[in-house]
């Protein structure tokens, strides 16, 4: 199984896809997390955030994760999926392939920007953030979307999943 879990910065992928992993690793011992910062490090740092690199970056992790699965781990994936191509791929080349969207509106995004991507962004500081200058496409067809405003516990959430 590959549970995917999608959304922009901020939203909480990464926090609530370790739990939902560690509520995995409870009943499977073949289970891994993939983060997309730490993908993006393991893979060298070679790739920008521009839309062609992210394009490549996610076409790097839907591989992984096809290749992970033919090997009988399951995956916890924390990754924005921004490509409906890519999406599509994963739906017809990955096993048991589940697809979580979590969304959050802008303003909470805005209050949690634990990285300052957005409020340098907005500056001009930086470019190349999606939901600021590159464009989100949300996901077409998800399994589940969870609305992560932060009025959940991110147990609750992860449980959901």
């Amino acid at each position: 199984m590959v549970l995917w879990i999608s959304g922009i910065s901020g939203v909480g992928k990464t926090v609530i896809g370790r739990e939902v992993c560690n509520n995995l690793k409870r009943k499977h011992n073949n289970v891994a997390f993939v983060d997309g910062d730490v993908f993006r490090g393991i893979m060298g740092n070679d790739l920008g955030y521009s839309l062609g690199d992210r394009k490549k970056n996610a076409e790097r992790i839907s591989k992984m994760c096809h290749f992970l699965n033919s090997q009988g781990i399951h995956v916890v994936c924390a990754i924005l999926l921004n490509f409906p191509e890519s999406q599509k791929w994963n739906r017809e080349n990955i096993k048991d392939y589940y697809e979580v969207y979590l969304h959050a509106s802008f303003e909470t995004l805005l209050k949690r920007d634990s990285k300052n991507l957005y409020s340098q962004a907005l500056a001009g500081k930086i470019s190349n953030v999606v939901g600021v200058d590159i464009k989100f496409t949300p996901p077409l067809n998800p399994d589940l979307v969870i609305q992560n405003e932060g009025d959940r516990s991110v147990i609750s959430i992860a449980q959901d999943i």
